[in-house]
């Protein structure tokens, strides 16, 4: 099972990259799931076919899918929203708002990828094609799991074991503010299933992300950012692809400065993500919409390559041994040494890139280490473990 999964700014061309890419790869013979995560869906508009909550067959070897992020919300969140709801009321909250506050904003897209976890499961298709929202959307779906997987591990055992010894107390007096065992099954089927999905996508032998993009600044920046946060979270790029390129044979003077300003964009695209291929697309001279014509681009931007191939393969994390020790290496591209931020929290080390935070929980051959340094170094946050001195040891003992 191979999964290539789309993301990029609003407006460059995404949808219509990823639907190209599912329609070359369906003509060559591979059984393809096109998905779109996207709530504001427009993948029906690119093959010109009615699309809905489950797999339509577009053509031979070629399915689509527009995903009911609200249904797959109702399907895992049901049980622990009653639970939410029933306290909100208890403490006065009319039954309407109550409904609008019990649901977490966000977490209907979540819930989507479950059914890349299913098509996956389902094994009847070779290749999935997940054209995910615009890429701040992307980022916050991509990242949750491994957020919520921390909370789990770490703190749901502990309020469980709570809830279980005052729950016969506290029932009596406050009545369903203390969670039952029904609830937290729930949470716990959330967390294998986020759990499973997030292993699923970050599985350097099937899953990569390809960030489509335009020849223009403020896109190539968003781009940048993108990448920096999908590496920082465990996610391979295996392509950059930039769209709507001015070809070659207009030659008309109004569009001379445009074509020589996409020319530097694409060579500041290609040298900011190199080694990562950069592929390329024209601007066509009408919409690519059907899968006629989106094969047709799908043979420009790939040529007689595969699409289904792993176009670049690179270690985003990644432990290594030296000497005595070890070092966590995280490549972190476009990052400046003042936006980072590292701290050990006794079995975990967190690192804050920008906006986003990430909460790597060592494993026990580094847990039991200290961090020697860190320093960033290529584009790459080195984290030096080392064993700890016996006689810091005695000398703390004493003290």
């Amino acid at each position: 099972m191979r999964i290539l999964i789309f993301t990029g700014k609003g407006g460059v061309g995404k949808t219509t990259v990823a639907a190209a890419t599912a329609v070359r790869a369906a003509r060559a013979g591979v059984k393809t799931l096109v998905m779109s995560t996207d709530p504001a869906h427009s993948l029906a508009d690119a093959f010109d076919v009615p699309l809905g909550g489950d797999p339509t067959q577009v053509e031979r070897h070629l399915w689509g899918q527009q995903i009911d992020s609200q249904a797959r919300l109702e399907e895992g969140w049901r049980e622990i929203q009653d639970y939410v709801l029933g306290v909100m009321e208890w403490g006065g909250v009319d039954a309407i708002n109550a409904e609008e506050l019990s649901v977490i904003p966000g977490l209907d897209e979540l819930f989507s990828l479950t059914d890349v976890k299913r098509a996956s499961d389902d094994g009847s298709y070779d290749l999935l094609v997940v054209d995910c929202a615009p890429t701040a959307e992307t980022l916050r779906l991509l990242s949750l799991p491994d957020v919520l997987n921390w909370y789990f591990e770490r703190i749901f055992p502990i309020e469980r074991k709570v809830a279980k010894v005052v729950r016969p107390v506290f029932n009596r007096v406050i009545g369903p503010l203390i969670a039952n065992d029904q609830v937290f099954r729930a949470v716990e089927r959330m967390h294998h299933t986020l759990e499973d999905v997030r292993g699923l996508l970050t599985d350097q032998t099937a899953s990569t992300v390809r960030l489509v993009m335009n020849a223009e600044k403020m896109v190539i920046a968003e781009a940048r950012r993108t990448y920096t946060y999908l590496n920082l979270f465990g996610y391979r790029v295996d392509a950059a692809i930039c769209n709507r390129l001015l070809p070659d044979e207009v030659h008309d003077p109004y569009f001379a400065k445009w074509k020589a300003v996409q020319s530097e964009h694409l060579a500041t695209i290609r040298e900011s993500f190199s080694p990562v291929p950069v592929l390329t697309v024209p601007l066509y001279d009408r919409e690519m919409i059907g899968a006629k014509l989106l094969d047709r681009l799908g043979g420009d931007l790939y040529g007689e390559a595969d699409p289904t191939s792993v176009l670049y393969k690179d270690e985003p994390v990644k432990v290594r041994k030296r000497g005595e020790g070890y070092v966590l290496s995280l490549r972190l591209p476009f990052t400046a040494k003042g936006d980072l931020d590292l701290m050990r929290k006794g079995e975990d080390v967190h690192v804050k890139v920008g906006p986003y935070r990430r909460a790597f929980m060592l494993p026990t051959v580094l847990s039991r280490l200290d961090i020697a340094d860190a320093k960033f170094e290529d584009g790459r946050l080195n984290i030096s473990f080392v064993r700890r001195e016996r006689g810091a040891d005695a000398a703390k003992g004493g003290a």
